[in-house]
């Protein structure tokens, strides 16, 4: 079992976590702060492939272009010595207390101007460091009253600065994709774009749609009480998951941040399966319609015609495994080191988990008897139109919905199966 992350593995972190000195609300730090490039070379030790970062964490707010310089170049002198990659950035849009109502959506429009040029600054940076992604957390895009916003106006900017952003990484040429990250509360008592849904359909309406795609984080879709699992499902169904954040929650609560599969294990299980291996279609055996003269079934493309041990049912992820956690405000430095460990051994082990399941041919039979791979087969036969389907008596007339009705799916045996290979039963 290879447990030892490696860069292939595609582990990244951000600098703002391992990095957070565990002040809260109530406390003040309980540790020092961590030199950057340092931080670079920790992490490399420990078998990650990349390092993220907003502006302020490589660059403190107010710094002069001297010591900006000279804190660009420690941290590209620890890439170029570790090899470690930058493979996404973005811009901190909510500490200085210039952004309490708001960046790109804040009712002053001098604020506004000025977090455009801060992005843009930051976006510079991130394309001479190679970065693919850039993420946009509006955490202090919203209100606490109604009464302060005007929600349709508000959606109007974030539009023009996601366009106006979008624009110049195009007639730049930075080849950059942007990321918008969901999250419903905290530190704005509502934030705008909520869930990966709200996210999505926003994205569809931007000048530059096609480059602009999602980075949902599991505890933000938690918060709110959604299906992770199903939201990144639709991320990929869509082709915009474009980076995602890993980490673990314990339910609708504040935003937790634990180390990744720290919360809702087998949510996690099955997200692991889905990032790595695509539907659970793909891991039944072929399935035969009546009428159908085709092959089989639920085979996704580019996978071979017989359909058994198929391990993809859909479309995969292959971008960094970015961790978006906070080690424990109780745990020291060395603590700090052995939680990111935690968080790629933890996903490592899941992984191996999810092979297993998708390996074992108990699970194969099982998904095939609830008919899972059925669900790929297009509900109208090929060329079949509306005026066929009412002339099929086999549709309505000959169908017998209380028959069909006593059957069952059996779901409970088939997570069952998932549970045992989760903790290792099988």
């Amino acid at each position: 079992m290879a447990l030892e992350p490696t860069p292939g593995d595609k582990f990244s972190f951000g600098l703002w976590t391992v990095g957070w000195q565990a002040r809260d609300p109530f406390g003040d730090a309980t540790r020092p702060a961590l030199d950057p490039a340092e931080t670079v070379h920790r992490l490399a030790d420990l078998g990650a492939y990349g390092i993220t970062f907003h502006d302020d964490d490589l660059v403190p707010f107010g710094s002069t272009d001297a010591d900006r310089f000279g804190h660009i170049a420690r941290f590209r002198k620890a890439l170029d010595a570790t090899g470690l990659v930058v493979p996404m950035a973005t811009t901190n849009l909510f500490t200085h207390p210039v952004f309490k109502d708001g960046a790109l959506t804040s009712n002053d429009r001098g604020v506004r101007r000025y977090a455009l040029r801060k992005v843009m600054r930051n976006l510079d940076l991130a394309a001479e460091l190679g970065a693919h992604t850039y993420v946009f957390w509006g955490g202090r895009e919203g209100s606490e009253t109604d009464a302060a916003k005007d929600v349709g106006a508000a959606l109007d900017r974030y539009r023009e600065a996601l366009d106006t952003l979008a624009a110049y990484t195009v007639e730049r040429g930075y080849g950059m994709r942007f990321a918008l990250e969901p999250k419903p509360n905290e530190p704005r008592g509502d934030i705008l774009l909520p869930t990966i849904g709200h996210a999505l359909a926003f994205a569809s309406t931007l000048e530059h749609h096609a480059m602009v795609g999602v980075n949902p984080e599991v505890g933000h879709e938690q918060m709110a009480g959604l299906n992770f699992v199903h939201g990144v499902a639709q991320a990929l169904w869509q082709g915009k998951l474009f980076h995602i954040d890993l980490n673990g929650q314990r339910g609708i609560r504040f935003d937790q941040d634990l180390v990744f599969g720290h919360g809702d294990v087998l949510s996690a299980f099955f997200l692991v399966d889905l990032l790595e291996h695509g539907g659970l279609g793909g891991a039944a055996v072929p399935v035969s319609v009546p009428g159908d003269a085709g092959g089989p079934v639920g085979t996704p493309a580019g996978q071979g015609g017989d359909g058994v041990g198929v391990t993809s049912g859909g479309p995969v992820y292959d971008g960094p495994r970015h961790f978006d956690y906070k080690p424990g405000r109780t745990e020291d430095t060395a603590g700090v080191w052995a939680s990111a460990a935690a968080n790629m051994r933890t996903y490592l082990l899941l992984r191996e988990r999810a092979r297993a399941f998708r390996a074992d041919p108990e699970v194969r039979a099982a998904l095939a008897a609830s008919r899972v791979p059925e669900l790929a087969v297009p509900t109208l036969h090929p060329g079949e139109t509306a005026a066929d389907l009412l002339a099929d008596r086999t549709a309505w007339e000959d169908f017998d919905p209380d028959k069909t009705a006593l059957g069952g799916y059996a779901y409970t045996q088939l997570e069952q199966l998932a549970v045992e290979h989760l903790l290792g039963a099988r």
